[in-house]
């Protein structure tokens, strides 16, 4: 491994880091909150390391494989460690509450072990909502854009942090990719910002608010989200816009060069169109059949919810552990799937779902022209077999770190319902999810090995297992598990 470049390009991540922290000193110096010491102490740590790690010397310049998935893994754990000091200091909190907290806000999760937010620091609610916008991204696809001033590619990089099957270029570069990908996350949150102040949103919440809705976090400066909120346009821009993150980014590049004929072809697009339309109408059916005495309130409220689970934002805006099964069973399924590839949302991805189905019917058509040559393909392109296999191999690792993870949470005297959700909801970077962790509880009951746990369970969601797993694995099986 090339350790010299890698802690290179650590150093750089840490004095990304500090810089990000700046609006949080900034404000805590103006507001006097008493809690400037929580950003000093680690800004500090973070740019005097980072100043000693940019300025090593390196002879070799380049990456392999096992070098991106160290950066990208000691990244995340590292940020997490630093970014977690603010809360830690300034918000009285233990140092695994902390941990959880920030990792949960990296990994645009949204879980909490906090209660009354309103009380925290205004510098802290605002920081721990920035985790989201930098995680949403990704702070490694920020650093991809400076890689070839350090005359470095970063196609390793990108690739191992990037969510999905395929790490696709939207430009000739990765360099131009990164870039690309921010113009459009900058501009898109840009426009919520604005909405939602057109809406009658305070400038402070509308910033913390559209940190999370596009990194598709969850946390909120308020401590029921938004079920005690008044309005209903910022239900209905929230949900558009937690819609708009968690669609492929791949998309409105296109859309920008005209190209609507590829738009149109997007299998992903279409499914997740399906899928997102047929849930708000079938849970918005079955609320007004069974107690919501509006349709249109509960159409606001599925339209909302929906789009909160299926992006893996989080939010919410109705305690839905009180809605009827069948609504609860469709938000558990659209918890699991998540939303697209190429998006700030979490989860299974729908462009998975959408080739297993392929999968699927294929082994059916295959079961009665058994010598037929049926390829999988997917926006009219041939997919490859090693990319089948990665997806049948992901979907296998998903599940049954799931069943092992809830069997462990359980052993706690958890209840089934609690434990499932919540390796669910922390694997799939969901945030809250149903029983003790629902929309108006948090994680705070937990012990600090469970908040470890499922802070290990949050990156290796964000991550998507393979990154992680293969940095573990002995040599001769590494590239192997790259592949996937």
């Amino acid at each position: 491994m090339n350790y010299k470049l890698i802690s290179k390009i650590l150093g750089y991540i840490l004095l990304i880091e500090t810089a990000f922290m700046a609006p949080s000193l900034i404000l805590s110096l103006i507001e006097r909150d008493g809690s400037a010491n929580g950003f000093i102490i680690p800004m500090a740590i973070a740019a005097f390391l980072g100043l000693i790690l940019i300025n090593l010397k390196v002879k070799k310049i380049s990456l392999a494989p096992r070098d991106g998935i160290l950066i990208v893994t000691a990244s995340w754990i590292l940020v997490s460690i630093v970014g977690a000091i603010p809360l830690f200091i300034s918000a009285k909190m233990t140092y695994v509450d902390s941990f959880f907290e920030i990792v949960s806000g990296f990994t645009t999760t949204g879980a909490t072990v906090i209660s009354g937010i309103e009380s925290f620091p205004r510098s802290i609610i605002l920081w721990r909502s920035i985790t989201h916008w930098i995680g949403g991204m990704g702070i490694l696809v920020f650093t991809v854009g400076l890689l070839p001033k350090l005359g470095v590619g970063g196609f390793q990089i990108f690739k191992a942090e990037s969510p999905g099957p395929v790490a696709g270029k939207i430009e000739s570069t990765i360099s131009q990719s990164s870039k690309r990908l921010y113009i459009i996350y900058i501009t898109l949150s840009a426009a919520l910002f604005i909405c939602l102040k057109i809406a009658g949103m305070p400038a402070f919440d509308s910033f913390v608010h559209t940190f999370g809705v596009l990194g598709t976090g969850g946390f909120s400066s308020y401590n029921d989200s938004f079920m005690s909120y008044k309005g209903n346009a910022v239900h209905f821009i929230l949900a558009f816009f937690m819609f708009l993150s968690s669609t492929n980014f791949t998309i409105y590049a296109l859309i920008s060069r005209k190209k609507f004929k590829e738009v149109l072809q997007n299998d992903e697009l279409k499914l997740w169109i399906l899928i997102t339309v047929g849930s708000i109408v079938l849970i918005a059916l079955d609320l007004f059949s069974k107690g919501y005495n509006s349709l249109f309130i509960a159409f606001r409220d599925s339209a909302f919810q929906v789009t909160s689970i299926s992006s893996t934002s989080g939010f919410a805006n109705a305690d839905y552990d009180l809605w009827p099964s069948f609504s609860k069973f469709i938000l558990l399924i659209l918890m699991i799937f998540g939303g697209c590839a190429g998006s700030t949302g979490g989860g299974i991805k729908i462009i998975r779902i959408s080739i297993l189905l392929k999968l699927i019917k294929r082994e059916m058509r295959k079961a009665t022209h058994p010598k037929a040559v049926l390829p999988v393909v997917s926006d009219g392109k041939t997919l490859s077999d090693e990319v089948v296999l990665g997806i049948n191999a992901y979907l296998g690792t998903y599940f049954v770190i799931a069943i092992i993870s809830t069997g462990i949470v359980t052993l706690s005297g958890t209840d089934i319902i609690t434990g499932f959700s919540s390796v669910t909801t922390t694997l799939s970077n969901v945030g809250p999810g149903f029983g003790e962790i629902g929309p108006t509880k948090n994680f705070y009951f937990y012990s600090d090995f469970l908040k470890l746990y499922f802070s290990a369970l949050m990156l290796l969601g964000r991550l998507e297992f393979f990154t992680i797993l293969a940095l573990f694995s002995r040599s001769r099986h590494r590239k192997d598990i790259i592949k996937l």
